[in-house]
Order: structure tokens, then sequence, then C-alpha cells
């Protein structure tokens, strides 16, 4: 499975954007997915998740301000972040765990980052 994120960019504080990541390869199920962010000399850190049952969930720093939804029919994942702060500044890496065809296991996939930067 092959994520592909995209979205990032510079923003001031305030300002809005809205990551998306696409899926891609032999996938057959798409579980749970979440979208993670890492800082320079920070450890990565858990943004917003859906759950297999399908509960969202949202570290406290951006509850109100972003959501999380997918497409399961597109194998779309994406992250609208709103009232932006210079604080918000990471990487932002999407994650997804999925069962592909041929295999009897579900797996971790991570994409490769999108970069968000948000100024004062």
């Amino acid at each position: 499975v092959q994520l592909q994120a995209s979205g990032g960019g510079l923003v001031q504080a305030g300002g809005s954007l809205r990551l998306s990541c696409a899926a891609s390869g032999n996938v057959l199920i798409i579980s749970a997915v979440g979208w993670y962010r890492q800082a320079p000399g920070m450890q990565r850190e858990l943004v917003a998740t859906i759950t297999t049952g399908n509960k969202i969930n949202y570290t406290d720093s951006v509850k109100g301000r972003f959501t999380v939804s997918r497409d399961n029919a597109k194998n779309m994942v994406y992250l609208q972040m709103a009232s932006l702060k210079p604080e918000d500044t990471s990487v932002y890496y999407c994650d997804v765990v999925a069962l592909v065809y041929g295999s009897r296991r579900y797996e971790n996939y991570w994409g490769q980052g999108t970069q968000v930067t948000v100024s004062s």
C-alpha cells in the first residue's frame, strides 16, 4: 500500500488548509485511518484518528479546529484544518491500517509526510 499525502504548505495564523491522503495498491479493506504530526526535535504525535468502529478521536490541542474524514470508495483520508496556529507547524503524516489482496493480516502503513508551516 502506498500513501500519498498532499495539501501542506505555508499559511498565516488563523488560516486553513486541507490535507489529503490517497491510498493505492492492492488495497482490499482500510480499517482505521489517522493523521499524525512531528515537529523538529519532537516525537510524532497523534492528531486525529477514525477507528475501525468509526469513532473519531482528536488530540486536545486541535479539537474544534480540525476535522478528519474519509472516503472509503476512493481510499482517501482528509484533514481539514482551520484556525491554524504557529504551534501546528509540523510534518503531517497519514496512517492507515489495511488489508491487501492475498493477505490475511491487517498491516499499518505510513505516508511520506507533508509539511505544514503556520506563520505568526
